[in-house]
């Protein structure tokens, strides 16, 4: 074929777009099953080349220098390293991939046996298991094992996100003074920089700061851009939310909190503090080092119990405990427009846009009327979905239509009719293609 003839690349077959998009799909299907017949193959090869020694075993690579470390995490078997060379060259990878391929495969049969029959069974994907695979690798048995047994439900539908947080979780409970360590560590590498600015005469500003130092800035950079939005400002969030932060910097938030000394007359100014709500959810035994782990929704991620009492005492920091959200509370208003109350409990429920994969935090994003208020549908949590403007936009002018199954469930279907259910659990493909009638909408 002549890569370089207009001709050859992209003719038109005849195929209408449905079809073609159903044998993109077979194709897709065919190799999830090709791979897990190679996964298959690779560990019954492990299985026949374990050593019972370190020495002459496969270690990582890092670059070109060998780390010493098995090519899988501990518990899992040594295999022979000249034996190995002839697996990768077999599997057509390079020296390095190759060896780090093999090597989640190997985490994943022998660390994470549940997950391992999940990719068998073709419930889960062969690249979220490496992925997977890559994060438990440095983990000890126990914190391995606690990571399988709660995928092992629901594995083939939990999004990265969660994935992420289950291992941070893993670390936080069963190697405390490890994660203690590296968040000490990461403490001690905070900056906050503005580069210098560019011919167009804009600057980027970039840093690493405290979760809950990070969250403070972001409420009130995101307060004054809805603000300046109220004042008639007609740019988007995004350039409002730049606009706010340097208005930040041209005021001097304490001179609000002035006060005189009735006695001297003296003026006295104090420091505002640290004024933001925090949604941290604690057991009984998060404090008792049981289970040294809390969840901070504004986070989205676990949090040790240390860092948890840290934002707590420090000096300028007033902690309001407020009652639980019931995120089933669903009492609708009248108008169109939203209360607080009811985005809040929203963005707590569904974190990030609804659309398939989209990973925009809900506290950016539009609130969409599931059933249009102009048809009847209510202005309550049950009936409002986060999605941000792309989505919206997708949903609002093109064919993308979307049901609420649940609040927090909704079954999407695309142009060409494919159905997507999307969850707290992430996305999943469902293969029931319709075709649509655009006379229908």
């Amino acid at each position: 074929m002549d890569l370089g003839s207009n001709a050859s690349i992209g003719k038109y077959d005849g195929r209408s777009v449905p079809e073609l998009l159903g044998e993109i799909r077979s194709e897709v299907v065919a190799r999830k099953s090709s791979q897990v017949r190679e996964w298959i193959a690779i560990v019954a090869w492990a299985d026949q080349n374990t050593l019972d020694t370190r020495e002459g075993a496969a270690t990582l690579l890092d670059g070109v220098v060998d780390t010493g470390v098995p090519i899988a995490g501990p518990g899992a078997p040594l295999v022979s390293e000249f034996a190995l060379m002839e697996l990768i060259a077999v599997l057509d990878r390079s020296p390095i991939g190759g060896r780090a391929y093999v090597g989640q495969v190997i985490e994943c049969a022998w660390r994470l046996p549940r997950l391992y029959r999940a990719v068998v069974a073709g419930r889960v994907d062969t690249w979220k298991a490496q992925r997977i695979a890559d994060l438990t690798h440095p983990l000890c048995p126990e914190a391995v094992e606690f990571v399988d047994r709660q995928l092992d439900a629901a594995v083939d539908d939990v999004g990265w996100k969660q994935l992420e947080r289950l291992v941070a979780e893993a670390i936080l409970r069963f190697d405390p003074e490890q994660a203690e360590a590296e968040r000490e560590r990461i403490s001690d590498h905070r900056h906050f920089d503005i580069d210098e600015p560019s011919d167009t005469g804009h600057v980027i500003v970039h840093g690493l700061m405290d979760a809950v130092d990070g969250h403070d800035l972001d409420q009130a950079i995101n307060r004054r851009a809805v603000l300046l939005g109220k004042c008639g400002d007609e740019s988007s969030l995004d350039v409002r939310r730049s606009k706010a932060a340097a208005e930040l910097a041209r005021q001097d938030l304490s001179l609000d909190l002035l006060f005189a000394d009735p006695e001297t007359g003296e003026v006295i100014a104090t420091s505002p503090g640290r004024r933001v709500t925090l949604n941290v959810h604690v057991t009984d035994t998060t404090f008792t080092g049981d289970n040294p782990v809390a969840r901070c929704e504004e986070l989205d991620a676990p949090v040790s119990s240390t860092q948890v009492k840290d934002w707590l005492q420090a000096p300028t920091t007033m902690v309001i405990v407020r009652p639980v959200i019931d995120l089933a509370d669903c009492i609708p208003v009248d108008s169109y427009e939203i209360p607080d109350r009811h985005r809040a409990r929203v963005q707590l429920r569904d974190h990030t846009c609804r659309f398939l994969g989209c990973t925009v935090k809900a506290s950016r994003c539009d609130l969409d009327h599931s059933i249009e208020h102009a048809r009847g549908g209510p202005t309550c949590p049950c009936n409002l979905v986060p999605l941000c403007r792309r989505h919206h936009r997708a949903k609002t002018f093109s064919l993308w239509r979307y049901v609420t199954i649940q609040p927090g469930h909704y079954l999407w279907l695309s142009p060409n009719g494919h159905h997507f259910l999307v969850g707290p659990n992430g996305t999943k493909v469902l293969d029931t293609p319709r075709r649509i009638d655009p006379d229908d909408y």
